[in-house]
């Protein structure tokens, strides 16, 4: 499958890199490609340049956000989840018509310190806004609940015995994510329903950082016990 990685902060080189390793044919979108690739700062949770990340997997190409998404299949939305809806603007309308919207971002407001509240919330999620937004995109809000590196390597986690959740509006869109999450290595994949249900998954944030500040680290996940 063609797909489109939009964002290249931590979380858009990880899902890229394990994605390319499945086979398929994958892109990172970014609103200035050679500014980009020149990068040699470390990311900012302390993963490697992204230049030096690049130089690891020179099979993956690095474009524009609308030509990365005009050429896709699928496209994976890992941007910072208060300029979403932006770069998906600047990714183009047209290019995302038709198309999965892998929606993996968190509306995190960081405009009063750590730790950062939820905008939207409750009563909306950023999943729901990019619908609205984009009606002829299939957003699938997912992975969103769990660190970078346990999105490609679940089983680095309790073997991989946990759960990610799955919601959106279009049933075939969800299969097509789910059979990206099993190949991953996803064992638990729990379909919440519609994307309004997302406005749960985005949710669990404050309580994943609060878990996070306790254990001194990312690597855990939630295991819904049934």
């Amino acid at each position: 499958m063609k797909i489109a990685v939009l964002g290249t902060g931590s979380v858009g080189p990880a899902l890229a890199g394990a994605l390319s390793a499945l086979g398929h044919d994958v892109v990172v979108g970014t609103r200035d490609p050679e500014a980009t690739l020149a990068r040699t700062e470390p990311g900012a949770t302390g993963g490697p340049a992204f230049s030096q990340w690049h130089a690891s997997h020179p099979d993956i190409a690095v474009a524009t956000f609308a030509d990365a998404a005009a050429a896709s299949e699928l496209v994976v939305n890992a941007t910072n989840g208060m300029a979403s809806l932006k770069v998906l603007a600047e990714a183009g309308t047209a290019n995302l018509a038709g198309k999965i919207l892998m929606d993996v971002a968190n509306p995190l407001d960081l405009s009063r310190g750590f730790p950062p509240s939820l905008n939207p919330v409750n009563t909306d999620s950023l999943a729901e806004e990019i619908q609205r937004a984009f009606p002829e995109a299939k957003v699938v809000k997912t992975l969103n609940t769990m660190t970078n590196s346990v999105m490609v390597d679940p089983g680095r986690v309790a073997g991989g015995d946990h759960t990610v959740f799955v919601s959106g509006n279009d049933a075939g869109a969800k299969a097509a994510v789910t059979e990206i999450l099993t190949a991953l290595g996803h064992k638990d994949v729990l379909d919440l329903g519609d994307i309004t249900t997302a406005r749960g998954a985005e949710m669990v944030l404050p309580l994943w950082l609060r878990v996070w500040g306790a254990l001194g680290t990312g690597e855990f996940n939630f295991k819904i016990a049934r």
